[in-house]
């Protein structure tokens, strides 16, 4: 029988290594999976890469990874933001790598791991620092870079409601990212508000099939 629920946030996050790479999901405070931060920050592990929208805000959540010393590198299009004081204090000091990529080429780099592609050529960033040490090509009369597959170890994600195969859905913009971050990740472990029956979710209203999902576990309290 497949039952791809485990019992606690400790439990869903055993096994993240040391210098894993991590693709969290959320944008702004939607979708964010702060339970399993909390989780993996309990866990241990060190030498973080963390590919996220943004580099965490406030004390909390990636920002709580940051400040304890867990994170190496963060691939991010959005470092900076009004609560966002731990990043720019580590960074500030020499603590972290940044890599910034615009929010298209973010999302199509993980949609080419997902999709078992060598990568893209996208017009987005020729010319400009973000294009610099990257292979360029001009095709009909336009310039292109480069851009390769941003695959994960771990996929960090939130949804609203999951059954035991791993189905998901999602609560409006807290959709973000994490769909494309499930697929592109060798290990998905979601946090869902409610776990239901087979067949209580509508099959064209999935989102992410159970297929890209490995663990789920209940944050909000509920199981039907």
């Amino acid at each position: 029988m497949i039952d791809k629920e485990v019992a606690s946030l400790e439990e869903a996050v055993a096994g993240i290594e040391d210098g894993a790479i991590l693709l969290c999901g959320g944008f702004g405070t939607a979708g964010v999976p702060d339970a399993l931060y909390a989780a993996v920050l309990e866990q241990g592990a060190r030498e973080l890469t963390i590919v996220s929208n943004n580099a965490g805000s406030g004390d909390t959540g990636l920002a709580g990874l940051i400040a304890n010393g867990r994170v190496r590198k963060v691939v991010c299009s959005y470092p900076r933001t009004g609560a966002s004081h731990v990043f720019e204090k580590w960074y500030a000091e020499g603590k972290l790598e940044l890599e910034l990529l615009p929010q298209g080429t973010l999302s199509e780099r993980m949609r080419c791991a997902a999709a078992g592609l060598g990568g893209f050529w996208s017009p987005v960033g020729v010319g400009t620092r973000l294009a610099e040490g990257k292979e360029t090509r001009e095709i009909d009369g336009k310039q292109y870079v480069l851009e390769y597959p941003l695959k994960g170890d771990v996929a960090l994600i939130r949804a609203d409601r999951a059954d035991r195969w791993g189905n998901l859905t999602y609560r409006k913009s807290s959709r973000n990212f994490n769909p494309v971050m499930a697929m592109a990740a060798a290990l998905t472990i979601a946090e869902v508000r409610e776990i239901v029956p087979l067949g209580a979710i509508d099959p064209e209203h999935v989102v992410t099939p159970g297929i890209f999902v490995d663990r789920v576990v209940v944050t909000g309290g509920i199981k039907r």
